[in-house]
């Protein structure tokens, strides 16, 4: 659907005067985020689940913001995706139609769903078209109650913010050796010699670069083989359902990067399930176990509320990946990546104590 459908649809939801609400909250990362000026946006959105509007809700809030601020935009609905499923015509068309040097914001309950021509990647093509993007995936997990939350997540004052991702950019980029505990029994050691640590910080003024909103990590990818040790999950866990908030603490026992090990309730259950359908599923199954990632939230106006998206940028946690890293700087190629949080982290950098 694609703008005045879509717009007749929020209004047979009655969702219009919700996402009009708090538009105004948004308004503020088209300039400090993205300086858009007089480029052309597309938002491209999905029709969401009954109970679980987030997506649309976003999708519709981004559109009402642009245009109270006379911007260019467009915005398409399709029906939600999930992995293996291709995009809408119209929205593969769009993005093929879509100037370079634009700016593209995805906001799915799932997955945007495979692009076509457009190429196997959505980030690869924003790069090579020069396009300022977003991708908030996974918000089909959450009600549609929560979508506050959401938009409390992204209306942060970002000064402060991009200053403390910088900060956090530069200790862990000249580190070799990061050593994470927890009170509730994570100890893990993570090589990452070599490796450049990335911020998701909402500075997304650059052609061709983006990100999620909300942001608020700084992660990186492991050197090899060399993660050893154990993590407590008892924030949230991704599994191929959706994200689980944690009720029984997940323990992983992980060895020379992969993992040996899964302790725990439901939740370590369906972790398990998860890896154990991907290597099955998998050419290279090895790589669906290996840890691949350490990233730390620093999002003060986050929670852990049931959203990967948004639990992984909450101040005060951090969290693993698990699988695929070969898009963020690393060679592990997997056909997962399930991200893994865990609260309190006591963070040490090559043997000294580092407060986040």
């Amino acid at each position: 659907m694609e703008s005045i459908q879509s717009l007749q649809w929020f209004r047979e939801k009655g969702l219009v005067d919700e996402a009009q609400k708090h538009s105004v909250l948004l308004k503020k990362i088209f300039s400090a985020c993205f300086g858009i000026t007089d480029e052309k946006i597309l938002i491209i959105g999905d029709v969401g689940f009954e109970k679980r509007l987030v997506s649309p809700l976003m999708a519709a809030s981004l559109y009402f913001a642009s245009k109270a601020m006379n911007l260019n935009s467009k915005l398409i609905l399709q029906a939600p995706k999930s992995r293996m499923q291709d995009a809408d015509p119209e929205v593969v068309e769009s993005l093929l139609g879509l100037e370079e040097k634009n700016v593209v914001f995805v906001v799915a309950s799932d997955k945007l769903g495979a692009i076509g021509d457009a190429g196997k990647s959505f980030r690869a093509y924003c790069a090579r078209k020069k396009h300022k993007f977003i991708t908030s995936t996974s918000l089909g997990d959450l009600p549609t109650a929560m979508f506050k939350e959401v938009i409390d997540a992204i209306d942060v004052d970002y000064k402060p913010l991009w200053a403390e991702h910088q900060r956090w950019k530069e200790i862990f980029d000249a580190a070799k050796e990061v050593r994470v505990t927890t009170p509730a029994g994570t100890d893990l050691h993570f090589n990452k010699e070599s490796m450049v640590a990335l911020k998701s910080d909402g500075a997304y003024n650059i052609p061709g670069l983006g990100g999620n909103m909300p942001a608020g990590e700084v992660y990186f990818p492991c050197s090899g083989n060399k993660v050893d040790g154990v993590v407590v999950i008892d924030g949230s866990s991704r599994n191929h359902k959706h994200t689980a908030v944690i009720k029984t603490p997940i323990k992983l026992i992980i060895e020379n990067g992969g993992i040996t090990s899964i302790e725990g309730g439901e939740e370590a259950k369906e972790l398990e399930k998860t890896l154990q359908m991907a290597a099955e599923h998998s050419k290279r199954p090895k790589t669906v176990y290996r840890v691949s990632e350490l990233g730390f939230g620093l999002n003060r106006k986050a929670k852990i509320i049931g959203s990967t998206l948004v639990d992984e940028k909450a101040y005060g946690t951090a969290h693993i990946g698990i699988g695929s890293n070969y898009w963020f700087g690393g060679n592990i190629y997997a056909i997962i990546h399930l991200d893994q949080i865990f609260k309190n982290p006591v963070v040490e950098v090559d043997g000294q104590k580092v407060v986040i």
